[in-house]
């Protein structure tokens, strides 16, 4: 029955009475019209039908309602993100109870331009997670000042719920049930310490994000079971490269070491390039305790002060790191490579190590860039040199097809040994570590494509074209800055954006309009289906070479063992995985996401907590984004303040919309986005991650 009322619903957009719906089923009796009641109930609960105010009925799909995820904001206002769509803006008074997080169905009131308004109809599902907050009491009962200020709830906490939790203690709190509205009862299921505690601050946001910091007793106890060496019986069946000049490069505190490299020039004047990559699959087998939950983990999460690893350490630092001096297993993928960045030929096979030396970004870029060379690296100097010739070759291949490099800095927090962040400064990228990420690029590509044209199911790694009218909006965004990309942007392929990124290039506040067309494209994710890198210019790709620090990798790598080692390409073994690996690649995103917004807000965390130390200190930023109630200032070190609307006192300064900038009403000076000014730090709050500036002196540049 509800097949054929799809059927009628489509056929034109248009709502039936339920009267209708039932002549055209042909139905005859009072039974069948109080099944077709029960069944159109059905699909409304569902969102399939829409039910109108005139108890007709259409597909979902044409009504004015859409289906979103709730972005809240403290001040109580939010947005709908709707897949595909562009966000809905919810005024305080259309919230209807919803919070951040739910899943809701939105009515759109009005439309200006691309800019959608509306209101929440209904919450359609509310998955409460575990949350956290800071344990207090309130007329003899327990409550949560939750930490998340944009999730609006009130939890009650019964007395033999608190776990004996005392005021200021950090918790970790269970929803239990629903009182009214958004009053909750709830339970203390971990205390995470006293709120004044080192690195309870971080250990909060972890546990929000629901990532878990220890490890469970039966995984620990499958790791004491694997060894701390290579035994001989390991390696049979392996090729032995224990002679050959291979090392890895990583940062100075690096201890996870997922991948080693080897390079040989060839007679024919080609380059044979080896990427020996950590054999963590050998060790972490398929549903084991070990394998379950570097599965739920998805990836390690790097913070300021900790990682928080995908595996234990006696593997991520142990007998799976490639340490210097050590037999370690590993999967090479051996590339030979012309003179034109192109893989003529290559083999991926089983193999054993030996790195002979722990090499990092700073010396090695000593070497390359300023011909300083280091001590104990002279026997290396003159591979590193082959090395970054090569390097050369593949950025310039990877930049004639469309290669999108950004460019963007990011930030390192330095933190004393209690946890308190002491310093924020820039993160080098430098020859090396480019150097690295091209040869890891390379080997990626490699191992996607050889399993791909097997026609095999497999973990792509890939990120779709952009959405062109997201990227018109960025462009008119630009010309407003005053600035004119020439030519039209019909066509989405990463040329394109490589086109608009060179135009850019010059001006001031390039890094900030660079990011900014980066959040105007898809995010990347892992799926089994391939539709090509598009930020990589890149037709097929994957992640091969981190399987210490992501669970995907070590898909690869299994499935690597499954189809080139073991020879299991029956029926059975592509069926299997072709109905295991969308689960698994969806869920490796989401941990991939959760992740990243862990480590942002631990480093937004952090850098309030910096600036703490420095209020009243006056420093040169640039105007990052103008908004209605003020405008963001990004210091060199990409600490971002807000200077609100209500501290340009030397005027009445309103915000202009259709130009982006913010206008005193007498003095007519205006402020802009890429205009440099001087500010003093007014305010800063490590528990609402924020930093307050005030302006100093204006920039004669942005008097208009």
């Amino acid at each position: 029955m509800e097949v054929q009322i799809l059927e009628l619903l489509k056929k034109e957009n248009k709502a039936y009475s339920v009267q209708e719906i039932y002549d055209y089923l042909h139905l005859s009796t009072v039974d069948d019209f109080k099944e077709l009641v029960k069944v159109l109930n059905k699909m409304e609960e569902e969102l399939k039908v829409y039910r109108t105010k005139k108890d007709n009925y259409m597909l979902f799909t044409n009504s004015h309602l859409k289906i979103g995820r709730m972005i809240a904001n403290k001040k109580g206002f939010g947005f709908v993100d709707i897949d595909g769509d562009e966000d809905v803006y919810i005024a305080p008074s259309n919230m209807n109870h919803a919070i951040h997080g739910d899943r809701v169905i939105v009515e759109i009131t009005s439309k200006k331009g691309l800019d959608l308004e509306g209101r929440i109809v209904k919450i359609f599902d509310r998955k409460l997670k575990q949350m956290v907050g800071e344990f207090y009491y309130q007329n003899g009962k327990g409550h949560i000042d939750l930490d998340d200020e944009k999730v609006k709830l009130d939890i009650e906490i019964d007395p033999d719920k608190t776990l004996g939790a005392i005021a200021g203690h950090k918790v970790l709190v269970k929803v239990t049930n629903k009182l009214k509205d958004n009053h909750y009862k709830g339970e203390v299921v971990k205390i995470l310490g006293h709120k004044n505690d080192p690195g309870v601050d971080i250990l909060s946001i972890v546990a929000k994000y629901e990532i878990n910091d220890v490890f469970p007793d039966e995984v620990m106890e499958q790791v004491e079971g694997i060894p701390n060496f290579v035994k001989e019986e390991e390696m049979v069946g392996r090729r032995d490269l224990r002679k050959l000049k291979i090392f890895t490069i990583d940062g100075d505190d690096t201890k996870d070491i997922d991948d080693a490299i080897s390079i040989k020039k060839l007679e024919n004047g080609n380059y044979e390039l080896g990427v020996h990559i950590a054999d963590v699959s050998y060790y972490v087998k398929e549903d084991t305790p070990l394998d379950k939950e570097a599965y739920d983990r998805g990836t390690s999460v790097y913070l300021a002060d900790r990682v928080i690893p995908m595996l234990p350490h006696k593997l991520s630092n142990g007998i799976c790191s490639l340490n210097p001096n050590e037999d370690r297993l590993a999967i090479s993928c051996v590339m030979e490579i012309d003179s034109k960045g192109i893989v003529q030929n290559y083999d991926i096979f089983e193999s054993v190590i030996r790195s002979r030396k722990q090499m990092t970004y700073k010396n090695v870029n000593k070497i390359l860039e300023e011909n300083i060379i280091p001590e104990g690296y002279e026997e290396f100097v003159q591979d590193l040199r082959s090395m970054s010739e090569l390097a050369t070759i593949l950025r310039k291949m990877k930049e004639k097809r469309g290669y999108i490099d950004f460019d963007l800095d990011e930030a390192k927090i330095i933190v004393n040994d209690k946890g308190e962040a002491i310093d924020v400064v820039l993160r080098e990228r430098g020859t090396g570590e480019r150097l690295i990420e091209d040869f890891m690029i390379a080997a990626n590509e490699t191992v996607a494509t050889h399993i791909f044209y097997m026609e095999l199911p497999f973990v792509y790694r890939i990120h779709g074209e952009p959405n062109e009218e997201k990227i018109t909006q960025f462009l008119r965004f630009v010309s407003i800055l005053g600035y004119k990309i020439n030519g039209k942007v019909t066509d989405m392929h990463p040329k394109t954006m490589q086109r608009i990124l060179d135009e850019l290039k010059d001006k001031k506040e390039f890094h900030i309009l660079s990011s900014l067309l980066l959040r105007s494209m898809q995010k990347a994710v892992y799926d089994k289906n391939n539709i090509g890198h598009f930020g990589l210019a890149s037709k097929c790709y994957t992640h091969f070479t981190s399987p210490i620090r992501r669970y995907p990798d070590t898909t690869v790598h299994r499935l690597l063992r499954t189809y080139l080692f073991e020879h299991h390409i029956d029926q059975d073994t592509i069926e299997y995985w072709d109905r295991k690996l969308p689960f698994l690649t969806e869920h490796a995103s989401q941990k991939e996401r959760d992740s990243i917004e862990c480590e942002r807000e631990v480093d937004d965390m952090k850098k309030a907590e910096y600036m703490m130390k420095h209020i009243g200190e006056e420093y040169t930023g640039i105007i990052s984004s103008v908004l209605s109630f003020g405008m963001f200032v990004e210091l060199p070190n990409l600490v971002e303040g807000l200077i609100r609307l209500d501290d340009l006192t030397d005027d009445y300064y309103t915000f202009d919309e259709t130009t982006f900038t913010i206008r005193g009403n007498k003095n007519k000076r205006g402020y802009r986005l890429g205009d440099v000014v001087k500010v003093k730090v007014k305010a800063a709050s490590k528990e609402a991650k924020t930093v307050d500036f005030i302006l100093v002196n204006t920039n004669e540049d942005s008097e208009k």
